[in-house]
């Protein structure tokens, strides 16, 4: 725990790591939940909530990199931009063939674009 971390909201912190971690491990899986969000969230809070969980995403050798590369650059790989982009067009158009109305496609297509412009403008981490 670092030492700016109340003692008081420790649990909370940590309760959010392990949630967004789950979120995340679901998201590897499941066509439009996002992964990199939600591991990236659950390093912020287990870096307030949790030193052994932040240890172990940091040391995790798929997550670990870009953790890192966040961490210290808010950077993005090329590969991690292009497969998320490409995930997001996929359940995209899961939307666009299953929802009972366009307008809720549309939403989620919004919501995805959105996204993935505001990723495409985050820096690459240097070599």
């Amino acid at each position: 725990m670092t030492s700016s971390t109340p003692n008081r909201f420790r649990w909370a912190w940590w309760l959010l790591a392990y949630a967004a971690l789950g979120l995340g491990l679901i998201g590897i899986v499941l066509p439009g939940l996002p992964t990199v969000p939600f591991v990236l969230l659950s390093a912020f809070a287990a870096a307030r909530g949790s030193d052994r969980l932040h240890a172990r995403l940091l040391a995790h050798r798929r997550f670990g990199p870009m953790i890192r590369d966040w961490q210290a650059h808010g950077a993005v790989s090329r590969r991690a931009k292009r497969l998320a982009t490409v995930m997001m067009a996929v359940a995209a158009a899961i939307m666009w063939l299953t929802a009972p109305r366009a307008w809720m496609a549309a939403t989620g297509t919004t919501c995805m674009v959105i996204v993935a412009l505001w990723l495409w403008r985050r820096p690459e981490p240097p070599r």
